[in-house]
């Protein structure tokens, strides 16, 4: 027998209270909401479960992942003023380059833990545990228990939200709170109130102090969504609409009021300006110049930040497509499936509502990336992994509950089809790796194709089937991203720049090897030590310096940061080099603010060469750790004027391969 999914208005109306007394907590929470089918909360449950342990297993093994974001963790821990501020070091000389919102969560999870790869990295895994849940509730509100679910999957799969739900970037909760506000918005389009569209517009507010405009994509397909489809008047709507825009102000703008009312002198220099400018820092280096290219002060002077070529297909190219786009073109047929279904539906009706704030934030979203000429970078996207998982999901259950009609098993057909044919071109970018997946994925999409079209068949036959063709056609849709995100997983990952998966065939991008700066006379230069520097196009990097210090990450030796911890108390800064990614691990290893000049690629105004010398005469920097760096192609040259100086008036200290200046000393000549 055929059974077809209930209306989601069906599936939302509450159920009467249920008779002979009061149900225990527990019973009730394993049950879950008397309307639902006894299999969903176990179901969710275990989604949560398996989603938490994919995202917290191994996280000791990452070490600092970002040592930059970690630096300023621990400086935040430190004082509750570079807590605000975002300041890299403890003695706030310099902010990181983004808002402070990421790093007040790490920040109090030092405090209250300590120092640590599992005090960095658990909170990030929790929010990926909470993005799940709530895609989950956003999502079967509109389209019942069966689409959340399978949303939650699919995007706690995607290979890239694996990654970076183990990593401390801001873009983990930058995706948090965005869900978060879909959700609030589902919840005013049922109940129109300002309450809740005042709601989401704190949680945008706050987004914006995550990761600043990146978080005003999604903004316009959630206006239009409520304006079109909220069940109240126009008048009401716009008003509403109003208070959210008015709280997603206030929300993001209290933090930069305060830091461009305070005088430049008591605040720490804003990383990622030229001017230190919190205005410029927005509107430019993290704004517009990620659109139009045009950054002072980028890591490159090449059109897309050195990211391969843009257009409309940049999310299927070979550096972007195994990250996220396995199930992008399943959510592009959901969504136009969906949409043509509900052409004809009220206006309120929430399923196309929902669809309309999914699309919305997938087709803004995804085509910003594909055509920003700017900084990008592929952990982007894991922006994209929550509507692709909602979009998939209410997808496959219109066409599962319309399974009947022969329009739907085609297009299903031809759907599962094209996911298994696009996830053996994305296997086939890394040969090596597990040969045999394409081919199970190959014959399973074979089998749930066959399946799916017979399942007009009545009978044992049709019960047949429909068992044959969910199971075959959750391997050929989900055994690659399945695979990509175990083998995400298992492997730690360090740097600025990580790539979820394997190793890719054949990189897009060439990575020069890192230039060396000529030995001056008397002065025997090396590299300094560094450590793994995560994955660059799916490659183990090590001390790769073609994007500034972006792959760069120091892991000092004990003797190095014993001899930096040396009278630490005595000096502001216990040591200075060029660019922060390399200052971090001196600073994670002493325990002690170093001073990153140029900020965070080496490219900023700050300090000045006169600034400096001024603090090496006031004896508050101890050390200057050598430099191999090139100069930036954009933005200030003053860090390598001071190595220059540095190196031209100090005799150089060899500990382990690292060049220590004492700077504390009188110079020389």
């Amino acid at each position: 027998m055929t059974t077809v999914l209930p209306a989601p208005s069906e599936q939302l109306e509450p159920a009467p209270p249920t008779a002979g007394g009061p149900v225990s907590r527990t019973r009730r929470f394993l049950r879950g909401r008397p309307d639902d089918p006894a299999w969903v909360r176990p179901r969710l449950l275990a989604l949560l479960a398996g989603t938490g342990l994919l995202y917290a297993w191994g996280l000791g093994g990452g070490g600092w992942a970002n040592a930059f974001y970690s630096a300023a963790a621990q400086a935040g821990a430190q004082t509750w003023k570079a807590f605000f501020f975002g300041s890299f070091d403890g003695a706030n000389a310099i902010t990181v380059d983004k808002a402070p919102a990421s790093l007040w969560v790490m920040d109090l999870s030092v405090r209250l833990f300590g120092l640590s790869s599992w005090s960095l990295l658990l909170p990030q895994a929790l929010m990926g545990v909470a993005t799940v849940g709530v895609l989950y509730l956003t999502v079967r509100r509109a389209a019942g228990p069966a689409a959340g679910l399978l949303a939650g999957l699919v995007a706690a799969l995607t290979p890239v939200a694996v990654l970076m739900f183990r990593f401390d970037n801001p873009d983990t909760l930058l995706t948090l709170l965005m869900t978060l506000a879909a959700y609030a918005i589902t919840r005013a389009l049922e109940t129109p109130s300002a309450r809740w569209m005042v709601g989401a517009g704190v949680l945008l507010g706050f987004g914006f102090l995550t990761k600043t405009l990146q978080v005003l994509l999604v903004v316009p397909g959630f206006a239009l969504v409520y304006l079109v489809a909220a069940a109240t008047t126009l008048g009401k709507r716009v008003v509403h609409l109003l208070a959210a825009g008015l709280a997603m102000v206030v929300a993001g703008g209290w933090w930069i009021a305060i830091v461009q009312l305070v005088p430049k002198a008591d605040r720490p220099y804003i990383g990622g300006s030229q001017t230190d400018s919190v205005w410029e820092l927005i509107w430019g280096y993290n704004g517009l110049g990620r659109l139009n290219g045009d950054e002072t002060g980028s890591v490159s002077s090449t059109p897309g930040g050195g990211w391969g070529p843009t257009g409309p297909l940049r999310m299927f190219s070979e550096l972007i497509g195994g990250q996220v786009s396995w199930l992008l073109p399943a959510a592009l047929v959901g969504l136009g499936a969906g949409l043509w279904l509900t052409r004809r539906v009220p206006r309120t009706d929430r399923l196309r509502a929902a669809l309309l704030l999914w699309g919305g934030w997938l087709l803004v979203t995804g085509l910003t990336f594909s055509l920003m000429a700017g900084i990008f970078h592929p952990y982007y996207t894991v922006a994209l992994a929550p509507p692709i998982g909602a979009l998939t999901g209410i997808g496959a259950t219109l066409l599962w509950a319309r399974r009947d009609e022969s329009w739907a098993r085609y297009l299903a057909a031809a759907t599962i089809a094209g996911t298994a044919a696009w996830a053996w071109v994305l296997l086939e970018r890394s040969p090596h790796w597990l040969p045999f997946l394409r081919w199970v994925i190959a014959a399973a999409g074979l089998v749930a194709v066959a399946a799916t079209l017979a399942l007009g068949r009545v009978g044992r036959l049709g019960r047949r089937s429909a068992a044959v063709a969910l199971v075959a056609g959750c391997v050929a849709l989900l055994g690659g991203p399945a695979a990509y995100a175990v083998r995400t997983a298992s492997a730690p990952h360090i740097g600025a720049i990580p790539s979820a998966g394997p190793s890719l065939r054949v990189p897009r991008v060439p990575v020069p090897p890192a230039p060396v700066l000529p030995p001056r006379p008397g002065a025997p230069l090396g590299p300094p030590r560094t450590g793994p520097g995560g994955q660059f196009l799916g490659f183990p990097v090590a001390s790769t310096k073609s994007m500034g210090t972006l792959t760069r990450q120091s892991l000092p030796s004990a003797a190095v940061a014993d001899l930096l911890s040396r009278d630490a108390s005595s000096y502001t800064w216990v040591a200075a080099t060029v660019g922060a990614e390399s200052a971090a691990g001196y600073q994670l290893a002493s325990g002690h603010p170093v001073l990153p000049l140029g900020g965070f690629n080496g490219s900023d105004p700050f300090p000045t060469a006169r600034q400096f010398r001024a603090d090496v005469a006031a004896h508050r920097v101890h050390w200057f750790v050598g430099s191999s760096l090139a100069p930036s192609k954009t933005g200030s040259d003053q860090a390598h004027e001071i190595a220059a100086w540095v190196e031209a008036h100090y005799v150089p200290t060899i500990v382990d391969g690292v060049i220590l200046y004492d700077v504390s000393r009188p110079p020389a000549g």
